[in-house]
């Protein structure tokens, strides 16, 4: 028994709705389909997705007011009706027709989470290729690579877990924003010691972000992740990034990051704008963005 969950906000998922619902039809197992709107704007998105309603075991309700990243998917669980919640976020798309079989497979008593991966479709564009070469090199890892460290390369993007754990858990409704919510969640896991488990069964991330935007919302993550960890929701074990950082702290060395990162980001800002970008000037300058920030920033 599976409840599949979807947040989505100004964004079409009927047909990711409608695949999975046709995998959970072939895979006879029990199941729903839940979808919730965080008060959308976007009335095109609004008419297609309320077509999901017609779709057997689905459902799809429009919130009042905008909740969040972390209320809408925690309110998701307290809806779901079945022992595993398998989290999907609007734009995503399972990689194959196994997809759902894949998971109901790896379900068992002994296992709590589950994460199965993300891949990217080809993109030769100039206007998404940070984003691209990022999600290519960071995110869409083999899972020989993703179990070397398999808290640090957890992604929230899709994962399955066990209600009675998720529930213990949660999206952590203090920490607003963009960002680590990944680091987040994986450090919970790993500080409960919650078995996390890898699988071979990705998801296919669908909508790339701009460069500038990716880059502005890089900004507003590291934000975030200085907040997350003065809250203690991080430690510098589970970003790299962060452990990085703080080891020039100590070192008396965040003002000459600073110092660099002032000089030299509009160079760095042009080759990450370039059809090659580099992901090394893209640590420097998120690195530098991170020595630059004071306390009341974060």
């Amino acid at each position: 028994m599976i409840s599949i969950l979807i947040p989505t906000y100004n964004y079409t998922v009927f047909a990711l709705v409608e695949n999975l619902q046709k995998q959970c039809e072939r895979a006879n197992v029990v199941y729903e389909i839940l979808v919730l709107d965080d008060a959308s704007t976007d009335k095109r998105s609004l008419k297609e997705n309320s077509k999901i309603n017609l779709l057997k075991q689905c459902s799809f309700q429009i919130l009042d007011k905008n909740i969040g990243r972390s209320k809408i998917r925690n309110l998701l669980a307290v809806k779901a009706t079945y022992d595993w919640l398998l989290f999907l976020d609007a734009d995503t798309f399972p990689s194959s027709s196994e997809y759902i079989e894949k998971y109901l497979d790896a379900f068992s008593n002994k296992t709590s989470v589950i994460f199965g991966g993300i891949a990217y479709p080809k993109n030769d564009s100039k206007q998404y290729s940070l984003r691209y070469k990022y999600g290519i090199e960071r995110e869409s890892l083999s899972l020989a690579e993703r179990i070397k460290n398999p808290y640090r390369s957890f992604i929230t993007m899709g994962f399955a877990i066990k209600k009675e754990i998720f529930k213990t858990i949660k999206f952590n409704e203090k920490l607003a924003g963009y960002g680590y919510e990944d680091s987040v969640f994986g450090h919970e896991l790993q500080k409960n010691n919650i078995s996390l488990i890898h699988i071979d069964n990705a998801v296919v991330h669908l909508n790339l972000e701009t460069n500038d935007d990716f880059i502005k919302k890089s900004q507003l993550a590291l934000q975030n992740l200085l907040k997350f960890y003065n809250d203690g929701s991080v430690n510098s074990e589970t970003v790299k990034i962060l452990k990085i950082y703080l080891k020039l702290k100590k070192w008396n060395l965040r003002f000459a990051v600073k110092g660099f990162f002032n000089v030299f980001k509009h160079p760095i800002l042009k080759n990450l704008n370039s059809p090659k970008p580099s992901l090394l000037l893209f640590d420097l300058y998120r690195l530098g963005y991170l020595s630059s920030l004071n306390p009341k920033d974060a």
